[in-house]
């Protein structure tokens, strides 16, 4: 379904009163989308972002997070919050805190928002309210070696249940020194975070792994790569628990794969690339199809079921 074939159709409500929806960046031109999961009630519900690249939904509070990149070399990224609708919004992170803040997660049960920064080369995170910022992780520092995209942090979900992070460094373009990385959520006592030795290299030699996602039941995380065909340009997944963590191919032709969110519960997930296109397919990624095209270009994506907002 093109943009201008989308319909202002009503929600489909489940037996509870709510209905999914996805939340879409546009980082071209500086819009937050907000739709139903087959494209349809599409509308534009934030613009004037600064390159947005990560959002996350927090249903109970009635709020989506995002972060802007800014542009790379100011050291201006931004995170700000706003309602589901868009209204009441708030910056939370001003510039000059984090550098070029790209995936966002939610905790919700310790009230934290977890990001990974570009150029400024962290793992960071802060309370709901964008206080008490803190590094949790730091690959680099200065100028040169910002220079550096192995040293890039980009990707990052979290699994409570162990108290671990999960975050992508992507390498330059197709250069296949792309790897994922997991710590434990806390620094250990007496470390830091430029020197923490709890740090796993949990899978490498991949081609530009991007966004994370993760599945806390299944214990399967799933991720984007970018770079060339076959093993780039793809949606990946593998157990965080199996020995060697073998890496699954399960859906591929993406234009520059970026962001993935997953709908557990109803076996599907949701995916955008560079090329300005939303993908859906079930978790296994057989019936993936494209359901928008020539949206911009595509970056961060959230599916939240939530109260309808229909007035």
């Amino acid at each position: 379904m093109t943009d201008g074939a989308a319909t202002n159709a009503s929600p489909t409500l489940d037996r509870n009163g709510l209905a999914g929806r996805l939340f879409v960046l546009e980082a071209s031109g500086g819009r937050i989308h907000s739709m139903s999961p087959d494209g349809s009630d599409k509308k534009v519900i934030a613009d004037g972002c600064r390159v947005p690249d990560g959002i996350v939904v927090d249903v109970e509070a009635g709020h989506i997070y995002w972060t802007n990149m800014g542009v790379p070399n100011l050291n201006d990224g931004t995170i700000e919050r706003a309602d589901l609708d868009g209204g009441n919004r708030k910056l939370i992170v001003a510039q000059g805190i984090t550098h070029t803040p790209k995936q966002l997660h939610l905790e919700k049960r310790s009230g934290k928002l977890y990001w990974c920064d570009r150029e400024g080369m962290r793992v960071m995170r802060a309370n709901l309210d964008g206080t008490n910022v803190e590094t949790l992780v730091r690959t680099g520092k200065g100028e040169e070696d910002s220079r550096d995209a192995k040293k890039w942090c980009v990707g990052i979900t979290v699994d409570p249940r162990r108290g671990q992070i999960y975050w992508t460094q992507k390498g330059p373009d197709n250069a296949g020194v792309g790897r994922i990385f997991r710590a434990g959520i806390e620094i250990p006592k007496g470390e830091h975070a430029a020197s923490r030795t709890d740090i796993e290299t949990w899978l490498d030699g991949l081609p530009e792994p991007i966004d994370l996602e993760l599945d806390l039941d299944g214990r399967v995380l799933y991720w984007t790569d970018r770079g060339n065909p076959p093993l780039g340009n793809t949606v990946n997944r593998a157990s965080i628990d199996a020995p060697g963590h073998a890496p699954e191919i399960i859906a591929g032709d993406l234009m520059e794969g970026i962001g993935i969110a997953l709908d557990v519960a109803g076996n599907r997930m949701f995916v955008t690339d560079l090329g300005g296109s939303v993908y859906t397919a079930k978790l296994d990624g057989s019936e993936m199809r494209p359901f928008l095209f020539a949206q911009g270009n595509l970056t961060g994506i959230a599916y939240a079921e939530i109260p309808s907002l229909e007035k």
